[in-house]
């Protein structure tokens, strides 16, 4: 196959890091910022808008949103990320990813806003609002999942790949941290220009008007980023290898790779015509040719995102139910609404900056090192372990004596999801399809990913009252084993070039080399 492997590509599979790189890591990278904030942002005001709309005047506890509606809150944006993921994939084979990239940019930014300016005279029509707005912002971060994964595949070199397409995603690590952080700031100065007594002394004046303010600011907060970033977006050009393989512009790919690597590179036109003229594999999504080649591959990167997503949305959305049940955070009525925004950000904080955000990183640099698929299953393993460490005993970790330890063992759950599953099932379905279909391929997987993600956000929420927290652990720690399983289904592609891992210059009758070592037949 390397015979046949277009000059353009080679250099882009050869390259040392430059400074495009880095570039495109932050240009991409800076969606995933914004996706990871304005998703888990609003787990950080659920409290407060139960607090301001569905407050009951004599109630002993302050209000709270009726589980309907908080399902619907929380998981709205799950339902539009995933419709997302599935047509933005599907674009970005169609149309080429640069083209759909800036769309789905612009629609983050204007709902985010729209998030905050939800409007209504009473709790149904702000909720409802709320609701709409956050379906739209996750149509638009859900195109930003397969079309950056694409990108920052096809822009890397084949021997730092996998780091490159982890920083991205590293990126949302920074965007749960921000998350929590913009709460801190902006409940902290609101608390201390607008004080109000605890609930439990003075009901109707724990929660003050300004309050209001609070939870907008947060969600709109998450343009700011999004639009920085939309001027160098559309600066990027086109990837080469969609332009060589899917459009067959030798021409235009060589003219755009030479000016991004800084160096002369041949045309070959000809050689694109002749491969397009005897390839024997130009098969679509649904065919028996993708179902042979590649239909294992769908198969382990949709259920292995899938099972993921369940366990760690449920987690992470519903991470300051259970710090509240055993105590991390006070009982809600003895504190006013701003200050428990300010708690629940600093405890989110606190769970980011300790395992979500080192999680990352250690996958960015060890991941090519250490495989895709030793991660994984290194990291389904240790999560499987100390999601029963913390059921089975689970009164044990209640008592006021060992929350310290709860939390450690939490965060210790959270750090091997990011050095683990939580990267990975994002780096590897852009990695092993063909061009044609890359795109499109890792939007499934993704979509895959937030249908767990829904069963999470919505099963969590229902299991944890239904059977409790410890039963609801217990699940979370089978789900993960199944994650182990499916892991078994997923390709290596550690060291491989793109082409390799798709066989997407191979004829028809040619085996495709699968070594999990990353090395060739």
């Amino acid at each position: 196959m390397a015979k046949d492997q277009l000059q353009v590509l080679n250099a882009l599979d050869v390259a040392k890091t430059q400074w495009y790189h880095f570039t495109a890591i932050v240009i991409a990278g800076m969606g995933f910022f914004t996706d990871a904030y304005d998703l888990f942002c609003i787990s950080l005001v659920t409290k407060l808008l139960g607090r301001i709309y569905y407050t009951v005047s004599g109630s002993a506890n302050p209000g709270s949103l009726p589980s309907n509606v908080s399902a619907a809150v929380n998981g709205v944006a799950f339902c539009g990320t995933l419709t997302g993921q599935l047509f933005f994939g599907w674009l970005g084979d169609k149309m080429g990813r640069k083209r759909v990239y800036g769309m789905t940019l612009m629609i983050m930014v204007l709902c985010s806003v729209a998030s905050g300016l939800s409007f209504g005279h009473d709790p149904r029509g702000v909720m409802a609002t709320l609701c709409f707005f956050r379906f739209w912002l996750g149509f638009g971060i859900g195109g930003d999942y397969p079309l950056s994964a694409t990108i920052m595949s096809e822009y890397a070199n084949k021997k730092t790949r996998g780091a490159f397409i982890a920083a991205v995603f590293a990126m949302q690590g920074f965007g749960i941290l921000a998350g929590g952080m913009v709460a801190i700031i902006v409940s902290a100065a609101f608390n201390a220009k607008y004080p109000a007594p605890a609930y439990q002394d003075d009901p109707a004046h724990s929660t003050v008007p300004e309050a209001d303010h609070v939870w907008r600011i947060i969600l709109m907060f998450g343009a700011l980023p999004a639009l920085l970033t939309y001027y160098w977006r559309m600066k990027m050009p086109e990837t080469a290898r969609y332009t060589a393989l899917v459009t067959k512009n030798a021409k235009k790919a060589a003219a755009d790779m030479s000016k991004v690597l800084q160096v002369d590179l041949e045309a070959e036109q000809e050689k694109v015509e002749r491969l397009a003229r005897e390839q024997k594999n130009e098969f679509g999504l649904f065919s028996r040719q993708f179902l042979r080649r590649h239909g294992l591959h769908l198969l382990g990167t949709t259920s292995t995102w899938f099972l993921l997503d369940i366990a760690f949305y449920s987690q992470n959305l519903f991470q300051k139910d259970i710090f509240t049940a055993i105590g991390w955070i006070p009982k809600a009525k003895t504190m006013n609404a701003v200050e428990e925004v300010y708690r629940i950000g600093r405890a989110q904080t606190l769970i980011a900056l300790c395992s979500t955000v080192p999680g990352y990183w250690f996958t960015v640099a060890l991941i090519d090192r250490m495989g895709r698929f030793a991660i994984q299953l290194m990291g389904f393993f240790f999560m499987t372990v100390f999601m029963f460490a913390l059921a089975i005993p689970y009164h044990h970790w209640t008592l006021s004596d060992n929350r310290i330890g709860f939390v450690v063992m939490y965060s210790l759950t959270f750090f091997f999801a990011n050095f683990g599953p939580n990267a990975t099932t994002f780096v590897v379905p852009a990695e092993i399809f063909p061009a044609r279909l890359r795109s499109t391929c890792h939007g499934i997987s993704a979509a895959a990913g937030k249908a767990g993600a829904m069963v999470g956000a919505f099963g969590f929420l229902y299991a944890a009252n239904g059977i409790g927290v410890r039963k609801t652990l217990i699940i979370l720690g089978v789900i993960n084993f199944l994650g182990l399983v499916f892991t078994l289904l997923v390709p290596e592609s550690k060291g491989r070039s793109l082409e390799e891992m798709s066989g997407e210059n191979e004829q028809e009758n040619e085996p495709e080399p699968r070594h999990r070592d990353g090395e060739e037949n």
